[in-house]
């Protein structure tokens, strides 16, 4: 420890996470969604969200899109409200690294909606097999649930709902995942999706199954 920097200790909860579980009525989790732009990650994550919510249970999506307008802001945006010097220590990217520190944080938040009894449901492009697997590491057995939305880049280039793949094939666009920046998929996730076969509804479908027969969630609902 560096002179002058401040000791943090860990504080034990009043509540347990057990506790907040019973009152939930179901368990946390992380449904971890993974996969390509375009793969349907985000509508998936929002629809499986929405049956959780119908069936009276207390989840909350974590977009990567959306995460990336406030916690994981990129440098121009923090420049205009915090200074140059700080948009640039703080401030992410889509370099390697700055990809590896904006999963770092979300996973860091998903865990702790996780220990407060909450399904965190997260949708990102997430692409390097190392970063899953350490948000993976921080968690307990069984709460991290990977789950790989696998859309053949044709499939996903077609679609292309924000003409991202465009852009990048016309480079402009650098190092954007699928076209000259690697995405490596999950080696034993949890739920393995055909996106490419099946509706959103059935796969949604799989997912609450999963939930279900995993003690996630009551299996008579």
């Amino acid at each position: 420890m560096s002179t002058g920097e401040a000791k943090v200790f860990w504080h034990e909860h009043a509540v347990t996470r057990e506790e907040r579980e019973r009152l939930n009525g179901h368990k946390g989790c992380v449904l971890w969604f993974t996969g390509l732009s375009g793969s349907g990650k985000s509508t998936l994550a929002n629809l499986v969200d929405h049956r959780l919510y119908s069936l009276g249970y207390h989840s909350f999506v974590l977009d990567g899109d959306n995460i990336r307008h406030g916690l994981n802001a990129s440098p121009a945006m923090l420049r205009e409200r915090h200074g140059e010097e700080f948009a640039k220590r703080f401030g992410l990217g889509f370099s390697p690294q700055d990809r590896e520190e904006n999963i770092r944080r979300i996973g860091a938040v998903a865990k702790l909606f996780c220990e407060a009894g909450i399904i965190a449901i997260t949708a990102f492009i997430s692409p390097y097999r190392i970063d899953r697997d350490r948000v993976r590491a921080t968690m307990n057995p069984g709460d991290f649930i990977e789950i790989f939305v696998d859309a053949p880049l044709e499939v996903c280039e077609a679609r292309d709902p924000k003409g991202l793949y465009k852009k990048a094939r016309a480079g402009e666009i650098k190092g954007f995942t699928g076209i000259d920046d690697p995405y490596e998929p999950p080696l034993n996730p949890e739920i393995h999706l055909d996106a490419a076969r099946h509706s959103p509804e059935e796969l949604a479908d799989i997912v609450l199954d999963y939930l279900r027969r995993h003690g996630i969630i009551p299996a008579d609902r």
